[in-house]
């Protein structure tokens, strides 16, 4: 029996969960299983490093639990770029070398991954109430595995299995070009580029959260429908607090409940037009790879805004791929219900380890 520390470490908030790790042999391989023993979230802005953090969660470990259980192996997934197994976070002032904290913290292993590459180990530890299926297709288990999730950016990368088990590999293919499919798309690249000032327009600034606020504001300016007063007003805060580190407000999130609820014309078409520009970045990267061992969407927009997922645009937009659509109808595509799945995927890593 083994005891691992995950973590999800932001420039906001850094969740710690100590994990028990077993594992036992089957007929046909090695069953992992990992069974969660205390959890806690900080205020990464609070601590001036990962290690005092890690220390005041383990006494509280304790103090909850009754008695010390010392992790032998860590992962932390980080809101940033990891190289050579250090990272120095865009939000934060800490500077993490995984040599660094094994030694301070006594560790066997300490390993530092990017947090989407994490969400791609998360996947495989998911239980079925996790995840809701948009289309069944035909599962191949030794097939490649698609993962692509928009939230603050767009994150996408693939696993591959290599024996009994799978290996994650990120990508940056939330940044390869904007592909616009209709007159309105066409309209929105020409807005990007000039409002921006740039001679390309990444598929990123589309399907994300700033690109649920592009599209709105794509759509104000072309006068699309009236604008309500309380999103005007919303957007207005939003923009005073350009250049902050911290922003209060979230009109992303605002744009996506006004048109879930059916009250804002504007809100509305916006959705609309991010989900169909999220289902066809979705079918670009199942028809790279023939992910027939499934295509995961994670990040928070998906599983936050499910009903307008399902309502048929995503997958249109996701299968509507010329005399190769045909291809795609045999690819199984989950939507990531668990907004923990990060941390799952840190623990399965350090399991690995």
């Amino acid at each position: 029996m083994t005891y691992l520390l995950a973590g999800d470490i932001g420039g906001t908030k850094t969740i710690l969960r100590l994990v028990k790790y077993t594992t036992t042999d089957t007929a046909r391989a090695e069953k992992l299983s990992l069974a969660n023993c205390f959890e806690a979230t900080y205020s990464s802005q609070a601590y001036p490093d990962l290690v005092p953090m890690v220390k005041t969660f383990l006494q509280q470990a304790e103090a909850s639990l009754g008695q010390a259980y010392l992790p032998q192996r860590a992962c932390f997934a980080i809101a940033g770029p990891v190289v050579d197994n250090c990272s120095s976070l865009t939000n934060l002032a800490w500077s993490l070398e995984g040599d660094r904290l094994q030694a301070e913290l006594e560790l066997q292993s300490v390993e530092l991954i990017n947090d989407f590459e994490a969400v791609g180990y998360g996947v495989f530890g998911l239980e079925a109430e996790d995840l809701h299926t948009l289309q069944s297709g035909d599962l191949h288990p030794q097939a490649p595995v698609a993962i692509l999730g928009a939230g603050t950016g767009l994150g996408q990368g693939f696993a591959l299995p290599q024996g009994q088990r799978q290996v994650v590999f990120p990508s940056e293919g939330g940044h390869a070009d904007f592909a616009p499919r209709s007159e309105l798309e066409f309209q929105l690249l020409r807005y990007l580029l000039d409002k921006h000032q740039i001679s390309r327009v990444s598929v990123e600034r589309v399907v994300s959260g700033q690109g649920i606020v592009s599209i709105y504001q794509f759509l104000r300016d072309r006068e699309f429908a009236s604008e309500s007063p309380d999103i005007a007003d919303t957007i207005t805060q939003w923009e005073r607090q350009t250049g902050l580190k911290t922003k209060t407000i979230d009109p992303a999130a605002v744009i996506a409940q006004a048109a879930a609820e059916g009250r804002d014309r504007l809100c509305h078409k916006a959705m609309e037009i991010f989900v169909e520009a999220y289902g066809a970045e979705a079918g670009n990267l199942a028809l790279k790879l023939l992910p027939y061992g499934g295509l995961y969407v994670a990040g928070g927009i998906a599983a936050k805004n499910l009903p307008l997922i399902q309502a048929g645009l995503f997958m249109q937009a996701f299968g509507h791929k010329g005399r190769v659509s045909h291809l795609l109808d045999k690819v199984p595509v989950h939507i990531v219900l668990n907004p923990q799945v990060g941390l799952i995927g840190a623990a399965m890593r350090a399991a690995a380890s």
